[in-house]
């Protein structure tokens, strides 16, 4: 892969929450907006905007499924302004609205607990033995 585009995923990677200016990231390899985005596209397949909306789309749906957090606090950290959007866009992504996720991931937590709690026994019982 082009060097200028590992070093622009790379920081949309680490910044992704912040004000990510395409002008910028393309300032930051010495492209013009133009080139860079053309580069991109060529190297990943998508455009650099929908790499960063890809980015924070995966940190908010990791958000939702391991912490408590509500709606608008994961979208303020995964660098989301627009609620309505980023609705739109999470279940175009995956199939379900975000809370939608949420309430499967949860299901799927309360499903498996028997299952976990019961493994972790058994791990107790063998260190139990070992000693």
């Amino acid at each position: 892969m082009d060097q200028r585009i590992c070093i622009t995923t790379t920081l949309i990677q680490a910044r992704f929450g912040e004000d990510v200016s395409l002008n910028e990231l393309a300032r930051s390899v010495n492209l013009s907006l133009s080139r860079f985005h053309h580069i991109f596209k060529a190297e990943t397949g998508i455009s650099p905007a929908q790499y960063l909306r890809a980015v924070r789309m995966e940190f908010a749906k990791k958000l939702l499924e391991t912490s408590f957090l509500d709606v608008k606090q994961i979208m303020i950290r995964a660098g989301l302004k627009d609620r309505s959007h980023f609705e739109r866009d999470f279940k175009a992504n995956y199939g379900l609205t975000p809370t939608q996720c949420r309430s499967a991931s949860q299901q799927l937590v309360h499903q498996l607990e028997p299952v976990l709690l019961t493994s972790r026994n058994r791990h107790r019982i063998a260190e139990t033995a070992i000693e």
